[in-house]
């Protein structure tokens, strides 16, 4: 474990240095040291926001300091208190973390998949042999991020692994499915991206009047039902 500064009112706790090696493993080691050190209530911490490898812990330095921590060295206090807390919990575990199976609806038809001919050529497979071997299999959300509620998807099947496009798009549609590398994701927002498009869902993953304005946190599980374009029409209006 290695726990550095992150600018003046977070600190970054990384809890493995490789994620490509075993990705389960690293999701474990992130959950359970989020969890514990959400049970730690450290004086001052206002967020904790898990990564591939790590945990950023942001802080109020104002609270921080009006707990103990001395003006001129806030980080080794929180890099104190961490360190207790991560070892102190020995027995935790990520897996007593509440956490659920999301059915995703997507609809792969043309007009909504824009690189799935694509993706299909790449990996020497028929576009429902794409549509199919993607929806066969259940994903874990790694992270959220680089869009509100965007979650990153591990679990690809490895015959399905495309690079991203060499020239990115200024907008995709929000709801987008997409494949990027070893990955796959959802754009729950209207943004430029350059991951292989190849179908969408008419769920809203971001919400801010929802609470949590989220639809899938870290840990859980995710899957893909392929709908018709009819079914799509009629859950975006529902």
């Amino acid at each position: 474990m290695e726990i550095t500064p992150l600018g003046d009112c977070a600190v970054l706790v990384r809890l493995t240095g490789n994620f490509e090696a075993d990705p389960e493993s690293a999701l474990e080691k992130v959950l359970t040291a989020q969890k514990t050190l959400a049970a730690a209530k450290i004086p001052g911490v206002i967020e904790l926001a898990p990564a591939y490898t790590t945990v950023a812990l942001f802080y109020d330095p104002i609270r921080a300091i009006e707990a103990g921590a001395p003006v001129e060295d806030i980080f080794s206090w929180f890099e104190q208190r961490i360190g207790d807390a991560i070892s102190n919990a020995k027995n935790a575990s990520a897996h007593s973390i509440p956490s659920t199976t999301v059915e995703i609806p997507v609809c792969y038809a043309s007009e909504f998949a824009f690189d799935l001919d694509d993706v299909a050529r790449r990996t020497d497979l028929e576009p429902n042999e794409v549509i199919a071997l993607h929806s066969s299999t259940e994903y874990r959300v790694h992270c959220v991020g680089f869009t509100p509620g965007f979650p990153f998807l591990g679990g690809l099947p490895p015959k399905l692994a495309t690079p991203r496009r060499e020239t990115p798009r200024t907008e995709i549609p929000a709801g987008s499915v997409g494949i990027g590398g070893k990955q796959t994701g959802i754009y729950p927002v209207k943004s430029p991206g350059g991951w292989n498009i190849i179908g969408r869902t008419p769920l809203r993953l971001f919400d801010p009047q929802r609470n949590p304005p989220v639809l899938v946190r870290a840990g859980d599980g995710v899957r893909f039902r392929p709908i018709s374009r009819e079914e799509f029409d009629q859950l975006a209006k529902s």
